[in-house]
C-alpha cells in the first residue's frame, strides 16, 4: 500500500485528557499501530535527565531526539531495550518534556520518527499536534479534552494507583502551566486542527470516548 493511502487517526489533546489511553483501545479495535507521540518527548526528556545533558542546550538535545532507540510493545515503552513505561510517567520527566518541547530542533528531530509510524494498515497518532502539523492530512482528526479538574483527578488516581504519591493541589497547578505553555509555545502550539472534531470527556468514560471515535472513523471510511 502506498504511504499516503495507509489510513491515518489523529487525537491530539491537553495532558491527561485521556487521549492515550482512547487512542490505544481505537487502535486495538482497528487492528491499526499506535504512536504515542508524547512519549517521544517525555522519553528524550528522561534521556537528557539520565545524562546530565544541560536542559537549555537545544542542540544537545535535538541529537539525543534524534538517535533515540524506542518502540512500543502492546501497553510498554521500550527505550534501549529497557522497559521505561513508568519511568516516563514520572511528573519530573513530564514537566521537562513540556519544557524540551518548546524547541523547534527537538520537534524537527522527531518528526521523521512520528512519520515512520505510518504502516499499514493504518496507524492512530496521539500527541498534541499530529493532525495540525504532522498528519495534517489524517482521515480522521480528533481534539479530547476535559476540564482541569476532571484531568488532575485522572491524573490524580493514575498516580495513586502505581504507588506515587500525589497532591491534588500541586497536579492542578501543574496542569495549568503545561496547558499555558503548550498553548502558547511559538512552534506548533495546542490547539484543535483544521476539521478536527472537538470531544470533551470531562463527564465520558473512556469506552464512550472509544465508541464516538469509532463512529466518527466508519463514517468517513478509508482514503482513496
Amino acid at each position: 500500500m502506498v504511504t499516503s493511502q495507509i489510513p491515518v487517526i489523529t487525537i491530539d489533546g491537553p495532558t491527561a485528557s485521556g487521549k492515550g489511553t482512547v487512542a490505544h483501545r481505537v487502535a486495538d479495535k482497528l487492528g491499526f499501530h499506535y504512536l504515542d507521540s508524547g512519549a517521544l518527548y517525555r522519553l528524550t526528556a528522561l534521556s537528557a535527565l539520565r545524562r546530565g545533558t544541560d536542559l537549555n542546550d537545544e542542540h544537545a538535545l535535538a541529537k539525543l531526539a534524534e538517535h533515540l532507540q524506542c518502540s512500543f510493545q502492546g501497553g510498554d515503552i521500550i527505550l534501549s531495550q529497557e522497559n521505561v513505561t513508568d519511568a516516563i510517567r514520572a511528573e519530573e520527566v513530564g514537566n521537562t518534556a513540556s519544557k524540551i518541547a518548546t524547541f523547534p530542533t527537538v520537534r524537527h528531530a522527531l518528526v521523521g520518527l512520528q512519520l515512520g509510524f505510518r504502516k499499514a494498515p493504518g496507524v492512530v497518532a496521539d500527541g498534541r499536534d499530529m493532525g495540525s502539523v504532522i498528519f495534517p492530512h489524517a482521515v480522521l482528526k480528533v481534539f479530547l479534552t476535559a476540564s482541569v479538574a476532571a484531568r488532575a483527578d485522572r491524573r490524580y488516581k493514575q498516580l495513586i494507583g502505581k504507588g506515587i504519591s500525589a497532591i491534588m493541589e500541586d497536579l492542578l497547578m501543574d496542569l495549568q502551566a503545561r496547558d499555558d505553555r503548550d498553548t502558547h509555545r511559538a512552534i506548533a502550539p495546542l490547539v484543535p486542527a483544521e476539521g478536527a472534531h472537538v470531544l470533551d470527556t470531562s463527564n465520558m468514560t473512556a469506552d464512550q470516548a472509544v465508541e464516538q471515535v469509532l463512529q466518527w472513523y466508519a463514517a468517513v471510511g478509508k482514503p482513496h
